[in-house]
This record gives C-alpha cells, structure tokens and sequence, in this order.
C-alpha cells in the first residue's frame, strides 16, 4: 500500500522540510503491522514527490493485535490490509509524518500555513459506498478529484467491479490540512479499524478535525463511521462538536445593542410561551429536549408543579454549560432529585425518554437536515409520546423584518426555516400520523404581512 504527495509548488523541494523528511534518503520506520518506508521519486524546484510505503506483513499483524473472537481464523490472515489504503494508513501518517500533521516546521515556518499545490495519490483504496461516496466525503473539502473503479480480476473481467479504487487528489491547500483529511477520512471509506476504538479517539477526531468536519455536511456519517459505527462514542463526539454558535442575523436599521435586546427578548418569549403550556397541561414530568443551556430548566425548577425534570441535549459542551448555570453540583440530594441531564440524540430511539408527561423542543428542529426529521419525529411522538409536545420554530417569512436576503437563515447552523404554511403542513402530517391534536399560534411581535418572529405548535395525545 502506497501514498503518494507532490506539490509543484516553488521551490517544491520545500515539501522535504515540511514532512521533516530528507530527499535523499530513505528512511523506515515500524508501524502497526510492518514498516512504513519513506523515498521521494522525483526532486527538483519546479516537483517534488514523497512516496510512503506500507509493507504490512498480515502474520505478525494477527500475532501483534491480537484480534479477539476470530483470531484463529484464515481471513486474518488472508486479506487485503497489506494492498489497500486504510486505518494502518492512517497510523502510518501519524507515526512517519507526525511533525507534519500536529503543523511543526522549524527549518521553513513561514510554509506551514501556505495553500500549496498538491496532489495526492492512493492506488488502492476500498470504497464501501462508491464513488458518489468519495465525492460527498471530498468534494465539499474544496477537492478535484479523479476515482477509477477497479476490477475484481483482469483475467476475469465476466466477475465485474470490485469496492477498490484508484484515487487522485488536488487542491491547493496547506500540508498540514491534506493529512488531517486523510488521517481522519481514510478509515471512514474502509470501515473496517484495524483497532478497537475508544473514548480518547473522540479527542483525536476534535483535534484533526476541529477546522474543516463542523461544517461538512457528511459530519454525522464521517463521525460515525470514524468511530467504528460505536452508537455511543458517536453520540458523544456529535455532542462535542455542536457548540451553540451566535445566530448570524442581519439587521442593519438596529444598533448591535438594540439587536441584542430583541434576541433575548424573543427568546424570553418563547420559553415564557412553553412554560405556560406545560403548567397549563398539569405535567408533573417533563422532558426539555435539546435544552442548550438550561433556560428552560431553570425556570422550570423554580415551579413546584414539576416533580421530574430531565434535559437532554447532543452537546456534551452545552450540557456543561447547564450543570453550571444550575449549580447542579452544588444542589441538596433532595434538589437533584428533580433535575437530571442527558446526553442524547434526538434521532435515535432512547428508553429513557419514556413515560414523560409533556415535552418541550424550543428551536431545535431547524438545526436537522429535512431528510433527518421522520427520525426525530418517531423518536419523540412514537417512542418517547408524552402526552403534551410543545415545539417552537422560526418563522421564515418575518425575516423580511430583519433585512435578510431571501437565501439567508438567521443561524448558520439551521438547516432550514419554515414558512407558516409549511409548518402547519408538517403539523398536521404529525398530528395525523402519530394520534396527536394540535394547534398552532404565533410568539413575539406581530407583523401584519409576515406573522410573528416564531411560531409554537402544542401537541395533545389523542390516542393511547
């Protein structure tokens, strides 16, 4: 298994100081398996290529891993680890381009941070999704790339494709950038670790991945398949990576003290709005279901009518946030008898969502892909089924207030926002699939053209 970088950069033959590594030499190094063996091909100002060559050796690798369960089997032995680009890959780039990947260069700082251009070349590379899976994963990274889909056998083109394909890489951007998107995606297209993952390995993704995987759209297939399809380490990074970021509205007839204001104003309103629902409906348990930072929580702490109180959140961040905002530590046993937080995502089916009075989704459900939300809505109205769901959501059409461009949403990380009419579409759909009545109003200032800033819709349980 081989990897290939070349940079016609000038002078390319920066491209040695930068993987710390001499031209003419070349150097091996032990790795998970085997060697790893470094030699540039070809050297001159105007093109330089750095080659590393994985020679895995798949005996020592069955007797050095120790693979439980199967290890006595042939298929260890027998594989394609020594031909294909993968998670020993990528351990590799660790290992012999560490200095590289962790962005250290004393001989040429100034280069570190340097678009160049590269091009990286990976003969063999199993794809468990296709090429439409390559250019989901690379294209939004800024990539050109070329994917030639090998064939099972050449003597036998009857047997048709294989998973395998020849992969080329370009883009103009620095080093360091290229090895992190190899090192964090080469395992995503393999799935197949060569080691058990862990909870040290969400920290390894934060790092190599916290510049360019927030915003890639693939984030929640890349953390999950990075992560060996682990449903719960998976959960965790997902958590860790959704920070509540500032909403990014424009609002240029409103000084940014005045903008302010209206934000925490309207944002009083909604939760002023969800928590008269709640008392309303006589819920003595209830669920705040992507609770942030606990706003919420803490008011409905302060109101005895509630007796079971649980905020459930992806963001491991933000629910650190709501421990201190709450002083949960610093909570009486007999308080933290009423408050419980949560790590969970809202997609998935959770037991412990169970038997809830009423439920709360306080601007949350923009921040999902549309594709995503049946998930959601089963979670919550078929699984969970409080007997009350009080959801709030922007309103699309009040964004005229704001000077907004048609094409703009009032947060960077919301996926969508609804006009009135779309929401109560998508109301009534839930209401009739799941055995639920509904109404909808209005929340905050009303514009007589446009509606209100959000819009609330009340779920009642109709069906047991």
């Amino acid at each position: 298994m081989f990897l290939s970088i070349t940079t016609t950069q000038h002078p390319a033959t920066n491209l040695g100081y930068l993987l710390h590594k001499h031209p003419d030499k070349v150097q091996t190094f032990s790795t998970a398996g085997g060697k790893a063996h470094v030699f540039f091909p070809e050297v001159s100002d105007e093109r330089c290529t750095a080659v590393l060559l994985l020679d895995i050796d798949p005996v020592e690798l069955v007797r050095s891993l120790k693979v439980p369960g199967e290890s006595r089997s042939l298929q260890h032995y027998v594989n394609d680890r020594p031909y294909v680009a993968s998670s020993f890959t990528s351990s590799a780039i660790a290992n012999v381009y560490s200095s590289a990947l962790n962005g250290r260069c004393e001989d040429k700082p100034e280069w570190l941070n340097q678009p160049l251009a590269l091009e990286a070349k990976i003969p063999v590379l199993k794809v468990k999704g296709g090429q439409g899976l390559l250019e989901r994963i690379f294209q939004p990274l800024g990539y050109s790339l070329t994917a030639e889909r090998l064939t099972l056998d050449e003597q036998f083109p009857e047997w048709g494709e294989s998973n395998y394909f020849a992969l080329t890489l370009k883009h103009n951007i620095p080093l360091q950038t290229l090895l992190q998107h190899l090192y964090v995606l080469l395992p995503v297209f393999d799935a197949e670790r060569h080691f058990y993952v862990a909870s040290g390995d969400i920290e390894v993704l934060l790092k190599k991945g916290e510049t360019w995987l927030k915003d890639h759209p693939e984030r929640e297939f890349i953390i999950r398949r990075y992560l060996n399809n682990n449903a719960s380490l998976s959960k965790l990074a997902m958590g860790r990576f959704l920070e509540e970021e500032e909403p990014a509205v424009s609002e240029p007839d409103l000084t940014i003290q005045e903008v302010q204001e209206e934000r925490i104003n309207l944002h009083q309103q909604r939760l002023n709005a969800a928590f008269d629902v709640l008392k309303a409906s006589g819920a003595k348990t209830v669920l705040d279901l992507g609770c942030g930072e606990g706003r919420l929580l803490k008011m409905l702490l302060r109101e005895g009518q509630f007796t079971r109180i649980v905020g459930v959140d992806v963001s491991f961040y933000s629910l650190q946030v709501a421990t201190r905002r709450l002083y949960l530590k610093e909570m009486t046993p007999k308080q933290k008898e009423r408050i419980e937080l949560l790590q969970s995502a809202l997609t998935y089916r959770d037991r412990r969502l169970v038997g809830f009075d009423a439920a709360a989704l306080i601007e949350v459900i923009e921040h999902l892909d549309l594709e995503r939300l049946p998930a959601l809505e089963r979670a919550v109205f078929e699984f969970a089924r409080p007997k009350t769901v009080v959801i709030t959501t922007p309103n699309r059409e009040y964004n005229a207030n704001y000077a907004m461009p048609e094409d703009k949403l009032r947060h960077r990380d919301h996926r969508f926002e609804w006009t009135r009419h779309e929401f109560a579409e998508w109301v009534n759909q839930v209401s009739e699939k799941f055995g639920y009545g509904a109404s909808i109003e209005g929340v905050g200032e009303e514009d007589p053209a446009f509606g209100a800033a959000s819009q609330m819709a009340v779920f009642r349980c109709s069906v047991d």
